[in-house]
């Protein structure tokens, strides 16, 4: 005979970050206009997109320590950010608010420069994480 069991707690609400309209203009900007996204990062230095554009580009030109630097920095910024929102180090970061996708991106972006420099436990780490915070997450980074 199979016994399931319902888990009787609550899954913790979905954190979402706050918009916010000035980085994310100047940000789209710069790219748009290709202008520089590093001093968007310097004037906004709380703002995980701009870090995770940089990490991005990074990872692409082959600059993977400084991949790692840039995508550390938005990573730790977002996290900041998440536990002023009320995220207890659990639960959702759902991909689709569009706020949330800086810290994500910085997130993916952490686990593929830890994995290009042989970091593989923090590679997985981050890996897991992601999927911890929304797979959908997982799923467009990866793809």
């Amino acid at each position: 005979m199979s016994v399931s069991h319902q888990n009787l707690l609550p899954e913790p609400p979905a954190t979402l970050l706050a918009e916010e309209p000035e980085p994310a203009a100047e940000l789209a900007a710069a790219l748009r206009d290709d202008g520089d996204v590093a001093a968007v990062a310097a004037h906004f230095p709380a703002y995980s997109a701009a870090w995770a554009e940089l990490a991005e580009r990074a990872l692409a030109s082959g600059a993977v320590v400084t991949a790692y630097a840039y995508a550390r920095t938005g990573y730790h910024r977002g996290l900041d950010q998440l536990r002023r929102n009320g995220w207890k180090g659990f639960g959702p970061v759902p991909w689709s608010h569009l706020p949330n996708r800086g810290f994500l991106r910085c997130l993916h972006a952490l686990g593929q420069a830890a994995d290009q420099i042989g970091e593989s436990d923090e590679a997985a780490r981050c890996a897991t994480f992601l999927r911890d915070c929304d797979p959908s997450a997982a799923d467009a980074l990866d793809g």
